[in-house]
C-alpha cells in the first residue's frame, strides 16, 4: 500500500472569533472512505482512496491511491461535542467551535503610528 505525501489532502483553514473551519479537497472519495478524529487539540483526517481498476490494466497513471493521514494542530480549545463535519462533491468541511475561554483569549493589539 502506498502512502500519499504528507500534504494530502490539501486543506484550507479559516479562523474567526467563534470557530475554526477546516476544508479538505478529497476528490474521488466518499464519506465512508474518510475518518475524522479530534484528540488533544489535533484534528486528524484519514482514510483510503482505492483504485477503480486492477493494476495490471493500468498502463499510465498520475492519480494517487492508498491510505492517507493528515494531522492538523488547531492551536485553540474547541467545543468537542459541537464539532460538525459535512461532505459534498468531494469536499470535506469540519467546523470546530471555539470554547468561550479560547474566544476570550483573542485580544486585538493596537498599532501605534510613528512618524
Amino acid at each position: 500500500v502506498s502512502y500519499f505525501g504528507r500534504s494530502w489532502p490539501h486543506v484550507e483553514i479559516s479562523d474567526n472569533d467563534k470557530e475554526i473551519k477546516v476544508t479538505a479537497e478529497v476528490p474521488g472519495l466518499e464519506e465512508k472512505d474518510i475518518e475524522v478524529l479530534l484528540e488533544d487539540g489535533v484534528l486528524t483526517l484519514k482514510g483510503e482512496k482505492r483504485a477503480q481498476s486492477e493494476d495490471r490494466d493500468r498502463q499510465f497513471s498520475e492519480r494517487f491511491y492508498g491510505r492517507f493521514e493528515r494531522r492538523i494542530p488547531l492551536g485553540y480549545e474547541v467545543e468537542d461535542d459541537k464539532v460538525s463535519a459535512d461532505f459534498k462533491n468531494g469536499v470535506l468541511t469540519v467546523a470546530l467551535p471555539k470554547t468561550e475561554r479560547a474566544q476570550a483569549k483573542a485580544k486585538r493589539i493596537a498599532i501605534n503610528h510613528k512618524n
